[in-house]
């Protein structure tokens, strides 16, 4: 791991109180830098991409977005604790924070419904799984990489 990115993790580490528990603070923080159309048009494209991540000229590319414009906002979605980036050769890759997005959602439905979870339409996030990319299992439903 890189000096880096193991700032970026030691800073997230930053976003939870001893018990786990995401600070409201940085709640807000994260849903702040969701409330932004390009900002959330990035980081559900960086959702969408995993782990891997892609580069910056991908995103610009795929979004429109002029260079320092989509500087900025990823700025603005890594210091929220949503979205990481690291250097492979010549070229920096952005990746959604998954640990970031799962600490949200927990926090979001931890309390939900006087402790009757199901009512939250299946939004079932565990503070174990924050980190790992693992996509939802729907009944019914196709996977879009499973073939005809």
């Amino acid at each position: 791991m890189s000096p880096k990115h193991l700032r970026t993790v030691i800073d997230f580490a930053r976003c939870f109180y001893h018990s786990g528990n995401m600070k409201s603070t940085n709640a807000v923080a994260a849903l702040g830098a969701l409330a932004q159309d390009t900002r959330l048009a990035i980081f559900r494209l960086l959702v969408r991409e995993g782990p891997a991540g892609t580069s910056a000229g991908a995103i610009a590319g795929e979004l429109a977005i002029p260079a320092p414009t989509l500087s900025f906002h990823l700025a603005h979605l890594k210091r929220a604790g949503l979205a990481v980036s690291r250097r492979e050769g010549r070229s920096i890759l952005y990746a959604a924070n998954y640990g970031g997005m799962n600490a949200l959602l927990t926090y979001l439905t931890e309390d939900c419904c006087q402790g009757q979870p199901e009512i939250c339409g299946g939004i079932s996030v565990k503070p174990a799984s924050a980190g790992r990319c693992e996509a939802p299992r729907t009944s019914g439903k196709r996977n879009r990489s499973s073939s005809s």
